[in-house]
C-alpha cells in the first residue's frame, strides 16, 4: 500500500550563522517565515503544515499565525535532522492521531504510508504548486519513492556558481550526486562551453521523505561527503537510499545573505 497522507514540515531556527534572525526578516510587510508557512498552506494534498523549531519565540509567533508547532532540540545540525527528530509526531499529525497510541506494527505502517515534505524556512517565494506536485508524485508513482526532490535546468551563467547546488541525474531521473561544483566535468573543453555538451540541473532545496526513511535519519552512518560539500542529502546517498527527482521550471529564492535579503525585498515590491 502506497502513501496515503502527506504533511509539510518547515524546520526553522533563529541562530543562522550567516544571517541571524533571517526567518523573521521583513519581506513586503510580513516576516519571511510567515510567508513560507502561508505559501505551504496553499498547496493541495498535505493535511497539515507544521513548524519544527527550538525557539520559543518562533513557536509563539507561528501559533499566533494559526500553525501547529513541534519543539525540537537546539543541537540539530540540519533541517532534515530537525524534522527527523519528531518524525513520529509529524506522521501522527498527518493522520490526526496520537503517536503514543500506536503499537510497533501500527507505527511502521503509518510511517510507510505517509510523506513528509521538508520546506526550508528561508524560501519566501516558494511556489505552492511545487509542494502540490511533490505530494502527487508520492501518491501516483507505481513504486513509492524513498526520497524525492525537485530539480530545474541551469542557465549557462550559473553552472560554475558554488552557491548553486547541482544535481547529476541518471537516465531514469535518479539523483546520482549533488555538488557545489559543476557536474559532470567535460574533459578537454573550456568550462565556459560545458553547457553545450551536457545538461546541467540545479537542486531546489526541498525534500519529500517517506516517513519510514525519515525516521531512520539518526541511524544513518556519518557521511564524509556531506561534511565536505555541506549538503545534507549526500548522507542519504552514502547510506544507500535512492533519491528520485521531478523537473520544475525554476528555483525559488533562498535567503542566506544580506544581498539575497535585499533581492527578496525588491521582489516583494514588484509582486
Amino acid at each position: 500500500m502506497g502513501v496515503q497522507r502527506c504533511v509539510v514540515a518547515v524546520p526553522a531556527r533563529l541562530e543562522s550563522s550567516r544571517l541571524p534572525n533571517k526567518v523573521l526578516a521583513d519581506i513586503g510587510g510580513m516576516p519571511m517565515l510567515q510567508r513560507v508557512l502561508e505559501r505551504c498552506s496553499q498547496a493541495h494534498g498535505p493535511t497539515a503544515v507544521v513548524l519544527c523549531t527550538d525557539s520559543d519565540r518562533l513557536k509563539e509567533m507561528a501559533e499566533d499565525w494559526g500553525f501547529p508547532v513541534l519543539m525540537t532540540s537546539a543541537s540539530c545540525s540540519s533541517g532534515s535532522e530537525r524534522i527527523a527528530s519528531v518524525a513520529d509526531h509529524l506522521v501522527a499529525m498527518a493522520w490526526d492521531e496520537q503517536a503514543d497510541g500506536w503499537d510497533q506494527q501500527q507505527q511502521q505502517q503509518r510511517l510507510a504510508m505517509t510523506a513528509v515534505i521538508n520546506v526550508q524556512g528561508d524560501q519566501p517565494f516558494l511556489d505552492p504548486a511545487v509542494v502540490t506536485t511533490m505530494a502527487m508524485e508520492f501518491e501516483q508513482r507505481e513504486i513509492v519513492p524513498a526520497v524525492i526532490t525537485p530539480v530545474y535546468r541551469l542557465k549557462p551563467e550559473t553552472i560554475h556558481n558554488p552557491n548553486v547546488v547541482k544535481t547529476l541525474l541518471a537516465i531514469d531521473g535518479r539523483a546520482l550526486y549533488f555538488s557545489r561544483s559543476a557536474i559532470p566535468h567535460v574533459r578537454d573543453v573550456d568550462p565556459l562551453d560545458w553547457h553545450r555538451h551536457a545538461t546541467y540541473w540545479g537542486h531546489v532545496g526541498m525534500y519529500g521523505f517517506r516517513g519510514d526513511v525519515l525516521a531512520c535519519w539518526s541511524g544513518m552512518p556519518p557521511s564524509p561527503l556531506e561534511a565536505l560539500e555541506r549538503l545534507e542529502q549526500l548522507r542519504l546517498i552514502e547510506a544507500g537510499h535512492t533519491i528520485s527527482t521531478f523537473a520544475v521550471e525554476g528555483t525559488s529564492l533562498s535567503v542566506d545573505t544580506v544581498e539575497q535579503l535585499e533581492e527578496a525585498r525588491e521582489c516583494a515590491l514588484k509582486s
